[in-house]
């Protein structure tokens, strides 16, 4: 299923994992704030790998200190972080570079997924890995 940006506060407090992968734009700027993140339930990952300016960083920052969610951050605003930032030292972040999937395997891992799916597809059979939300 797909869901508008609209329906998120009805989504978020069942949520285990959030996943935000939207363009930079004027709607997507400070998308991730205090209200997002308060409505995601206790001990949710949302990871981020979207663009830095999509996630308010001080409310990141506030909801990591307080141990409530999990966060693994593949884009941070600023970018990259000063080395002094409190997120940078908390158990419970994980940051990675923006470029962290791109390695010599990755072309050749995207070749045989894909492969894999369209054969599944003209199989008949439902491809791997589709989340589906109910």
């Amino acid at each position: 299923m797909v869901h508008g940006v609209a329906e998120l506060p009805r989504l978020l407090p069942d949520a285990e994992i959030v996943i935000v992968c939207v363009p930079l734009n004027d709607t997507t700027v400070g998308l991730i704030d205090d209200a997002f993140l308060r409505a995601m339930p206790d001990d949710a990952l949302l990871v981020n790998v979207a663009r830095g300016k999509v996630a308010d960083t001080a409310a990141l920052t506030r909801h990591a200190q307080l141990g409530r969610l999990r966060l693994a951050l593949d884009v941070t605003e600023p970018e990259p972080l000063p080395d002094d930032h409190a997120l940078l030292s908390l158990p419970n972040v994980l940051i990675t570079p923006h470029v962290g999937g791109a390695s010599s395997s990755m072309g050749p891992r995207m070749a045989r997924l894909l492969h894999t799916q369209i054969n599944y597809l003209r199989a008949g059979q439902e491809p791997t890995n589709i989340v589906l939300h109910t």
